[in-house]
């Protein structure tokens, strides 16, 4: 939803071509109204202005460590064994946080404020604990990894919208194993994994941003944004190491 009498507003930043003269709070604004909509439609004295640009799709992504990341990938290789399903093992393994699509063109902006959320955070410690399937709407399920202590990452999620200021949505974070399969395919790999602990835990001190054409394409890494508080990461695992 674009904020009411925005358009106007929308026109001149397209219009200014030296980005020096739009001011910090317009560049934000424009911004939020770029990841609601992705294409930008101005009615101005019946005149339409359609502007449409190649857009990317960003992901902002939470990634585990080796030895967790190790896990996963060998059991989305017997999940891809069980379904003769390589294309399960070709996604990266994460916890994605948040998605949008927008022209390239703004990214720098993106990143500056995804900068400031990641300068107030706090680092803190993930932990799993089981596999878990659930259904989408069209009736396909996914089977992940659940997150055990979801609320620093359902925060950061928030912390992510409020930059953008964005509405709250329900977040639930996971590392995908496999994704919209068909209840056969389910039945196939429940056996194996119905019963089975993924007890594991990793620190969290930074999140990732990928992007990709939103036409297509893999995911490449933009950058990583190292929280700001890494010293008071709460609950941090190193503390009880052996």
């Amino acid at each position: 939803m674009i904020i009411e009498n925005t358009q106007l507003l929308v026109l001149r930043i397209f219009l200014v071509t030296n980005a020096k003269k739009i001011s910090n709070s317009e560049k934000r604004l424009y911004i939020r109204i770029v990841i609601l909509t992705g294409r930008i439609k101005i009615s101005v004295m019946n005149t339409n202005y359609e502007i449409s640009e190649e857009l990317f799709d960003y992901l902002l992504v939470v990634n585990p460590d080796v030895v967790v990341t190790k896990d996963v990938t060998h059991i989305r290789q017997h999940i891809a064994t069980v379904l003769n399903d390589a294309a399960v093992i070709a996604t990266p393994v994460h916890v994605a946080l948040f998605r949008s699509a927008f022209p390239e063109r703004y990214e720098d902006d993106f990143i500056s404020m995804l900068e400031e959320v990641a300068r107030k955070q706090s680092g803190f410690a993930i932990y799993t604990s089981r596999l878990e399937a659930f259904r989408h709407a069209d009736g396909r399920q996914s089977v992940c990894v659940n997150v055990a202590n979801p609320k620093p990452l359902v925060e950061l999620h928030r912390s992510v919208m409020q930059a953008f200021e964005l509405k709250p949505q329900a977040f639930r974070p996971y590392m995908l194993l496999a994704r919209g399969i068909q209840d056969a395919d389910v039945s196939k790999v429940a056996p194996a994994l119905a019963q089975q602990l993924f007890v594991r835990s990793f620190n969290c001190h930074c999140f990732s941003l990928l992007k990709k054409p939103a036409a297509g394409g893999k995911y490449e890494k933009v950058r990583d944004f190292v929280f700001g508080d890494i010293e008071h990461m709460a609950g941090s695992l190193f503390n009880y190491a052996a």
